[in-house]
């Protein structure tokens, strides 16, 4: 089982995505647990969002960009 803080999480993101499958993750705020990610129960959900979820070179800048331009094309 790996602890982490939730900032460490927040920031490597995709790393702690593929740990997953090989450990549990517990994320803490000011040393107090605060989740459990643990991975699915059907690995083939998973696998069917492969490709799907961006890569490490998306940031919240460019997810906020993607959500505000679907919102202003269906005006």
């Amino acid at each position: 089982m790996l602890q982490v803080t939730a900032t460490e999480f927040k920031k490597n993101l995709g790393k702690y995505l593929a740990l997953i499958n090989k450990e549990e993750i517990i994320v803490t705020r000011n040393g107090i647990p605060v989740a459990q990610v643990t991975p699915p129960k059907d690995k083939s959900l998973v696998q069917k969002l492969i490709g799907i979820i961006p890569d490490d070179d998306y940031t919240m800048e460019d997810a906020r960009r993607e959500r505000l331009k679907k919102h202003e094309s269906s005006d």
